[in-house]
């Protein structure tokens, strides 16, 4: 009974070991909306927006592609491989700092992919930006009462000085990092298109810019 029992538990453990080995998720090639990727072997043409075996195509970079990896966002350039846990997106290890990498698009542009109070958006980094900053309109689609929970001010924008309502955004995400309590500007209509991703967020982390890619990590 008792070597039938340590059999069982030595097969319990070795299938734990195979059940955590780690998956792989690699960009192959990129064709204007579209990007090959393989998973875990398997090779799959997405369309921006597509899914396949837990890896959704959020957009295609000049030099890699923005993925949604079982719910984790990551930017992984061309030939690069992202790994992959027991089907999730490998963590940091505990007491090292979680680190995103934004890679500078053909604009000249920081964009990445994030959300607000847990609803997707796209952020454009601002490092001139005093605090992150949404238009009304967003506001509004991310279910924020600016005008009940906010607080009115003005903020000084490339048109000039405009009115705006001060709130703290619950949880800004961004890739594997998270802030809570962030504070923002909501300006009234349409302005900005995309939300800037300004100092309330930014300052609260490491940053390193090498020209070509902004690094962000968590300050511990």
């Amino acid at each position: 009974m008792g070597i039938r029992i340590g059999w069982l538990v030595g097969l319990l453990a070795l299938l734990m070991v195979a059940g955590a080995e780690a998956r792989t998720v690699q960009v192959l090639a990129l064709f204007g909306d579209q990007a090959v990727v393989r998973v875990d072997g398997k090779r799959h043409r997405l369309r921006v927006g597509e899914a396949r075996d837990g890896v959704r195509l959020l957009a295609v970079l000049p030099a890699g592609a923005r993925l949604e990896i079982d719910g984790e966002v990551r930017e992984v350039r061309l030939g690069d491989v992202a790994r992959r846990i027991g089907g999730k997106a490998r963590a940091a290890k505990r007491g090292e700092a979680a680190e995103v990498v934004i890679w500078r698009d053909s604009a000249g542009m920081y964009r990445t992919a994030g959300s607000i109070n847990g609803m997707p958006v796209g952020f454009l980094v601002d490092t001139g930006a005093t605090w992150v900053a949404i238009s009304a309109q967003e506001a509004r689609r991310l279910g924020i009462d600016y005008r009940v929970e906010g607080e009115p001010g003005s903020a000084v924008t490339a048109s000039g000085i405009s009115r705006a309502y001060m709130v703290t955004l619950d949880r800004v995400t961004v890739g594997g990092l998270t802030l809570r309590n962030v504070k923002a500007a909501v300006l009234p209509g349409n302005l900005p298109h995309i939300p800037l991703l300004g100092m309330s967020f930014l300052g609260r982390l490491h940053m390193e810019n090498d020209g070509r890619s902004l690094r962000l990590r968590k300050k511990y």
